[in-house]
């Protein structure tokens, strides 16, 4: 449902205009994002801020400031994940870039793809573009009523594991329910989780319409579905929990599934061939 609307408004972007939140915790700084570090991160460095739960040398040393430990708590609750997200929310503000783009430990952004789409928007627009994990939008009760009673709002939701974006013009307008710790009293007051607080914000107080974009991809999809040269189009990817380890998007001739499960590996030298890990070409 990306259209040409915005094509009007294409302004010179750059990557250093993006501020790229990746969402992490704790038990997976080893298995997960060593391996974001290893690959896309190197092509985004100064642009990507990590945010965990804990403090941690040796990931201090390879990110510097770029890792932020939150202090929230490690458990994987709604007041946790949202705490996550005040922090980022509140970092992006304060950066003075852009454009604020959230994505999981379990995500491979392709800096290109997200440059390419961002670009195609003014910054100062309200726009917020993502994919939703479901086929319709939800509905969530509103708990503060001065009477005591309930409203009900309707609204679409980017999945926080495909990965979003919002434009600074569009954050700012939020400052009032997302800013400052305010995120989580809207959390609470919904009950929601961070992803969908996000949504009923933007699509349910601002009236803002989420951007269906089909180019970021959660492990909730069948990612085997995306092939070939398609693979290195979109914008994220993702791979399967350990339940479901074949659930990897379909790329071959770089490294076996042994030593690549997750297929990040294949995919980052077939963007960036010339990454000093990746298998040399053969001459032809």
């Amino acid at each position: 449902r990306l259209g040409t609307a915005g094509s009007a408004a294409r302004e010179s972007l750059e990557l250093k205009d993006i501020f790229i939140a990746v969402k992490t915790t704790r038990k997976y700084h080893r298995s997960r994002l060593d391996l974001l570090l290893q690959t896309w991160i190197s092509q985004a460095r100064g642009q990507t801020f990590i945010f965990t739960d804990w403090e941690d040398q040796e990931l201090r040393l390879k990110a510097g400031d770029h890792m932020i430990n939150t202090n929230c708590s490690a458990v994987h609750t709604r007041q946790a994940l949202c705490c996550k997200m005040s922090v980022e929310y509140d970092k992006f503000l304060e950066s003075g870039q852009k454009w604020f783009c959230h994505v999981d430990d379990d995500n491979y952004v392709n800096p290109r793809t997200l440059l390419h789409l961002l670009s195609a928007f003014s910054h100062s627009q309200d726009v917020y573009v993502g994919r939703p994990s479901l086929d319709h939008p939800i509905e969530a009760a509103d708990h503060v009523q001065s009477d005591g009673s309930k409203t009900t709002v309707k609204f679409w939701f980017a999945t926080g594991g495909a990965g979003f974006c919002i434009s600074r013009g569009l954050a700012l307008k939020m400052s009032p329910w997302a800013s400052l710790g305010n995120f989580i009293s809207t959390a609470e007051r919904v009950r929601l989780p961070d992803d969908c607080t996000i949504g009923y914000i933007i699509e349910g107080l601002l009236e803002v319409k989420l951007l269906h974009s089909p180019l970021f991809h959660s492990h909730l999809e069948n990612l085997q579905r995306l092939q070939g040269e398609s693979v290195l189009q979109q914008v994220t990817l993702s791979y399967g929990d350990p339940e479901n380890k074949h659930n990897v998007v379909s790329v071959g001739g770089v490294f076996g599934l042994q030593q690549d499960p997750t297929r990040f590996k294949s995919v980052h030298c077939l963007l960036y061939p010339d990454t000093i890990w990746c298998p040399a070409k053969k001459m032809s």
